[in-house]
């Protein structure tokens, strides 16, 4: 069984940093694109960023020069470094990957559970 396990999250004042770590774990034999995405209460879950296993990113127009997404493949993880964050970052992060399973080589989308990251005015 493979899954996503989050930390990191919470609240920060406008201007403020966090960030966000997420690590795979379970019978993995590689991991292409990782990224992260959030939901705000009441919309739909939207791209934060993504990365490839060779290291390309991309951003939503909303947090470029601000979130910078980066990756371990060593450690399976991937990491969300938020910085000059607005009110309307508020949203419950999901980190997510796209996972070969060993040993069948099967293909699948996994979501890591969730965290919520409050920014006040």
């Amino acid at each position: 069984q493979v899954q996503l396990v989050q930390s990191g999250g919470g609240l920060v004042q406008a201007g403020g940093s966090l960030r966000l770590s997420c690590a795979a774990s379970g019978s993995i034999f590689s991991i292409n694109a990782m990224g992260w995405y959030r939901q705000a209460p009441g919309k739909q879950r939207e791209l934060v960023a993504t990365t490839t296993s060779g290291g390309l990113t991309n951003y939503a127009d909303s947090v470029k020069g601000r979130f910078t997404i980066s990756r371990d493949n060593a450690k399976n993880a991937v990491y969300l470094q938020m910085n000059s964050l607005k009110p309307e970052d508020t949203a419950v992060y999901y980190c997510n990957a796209m996972i070969v399973a060993a040993p069948d080589y099967r293909y699948f989308e996994v979501w890591g559970q969730g965290t919520l990251v409050t920014v006040s005015s």
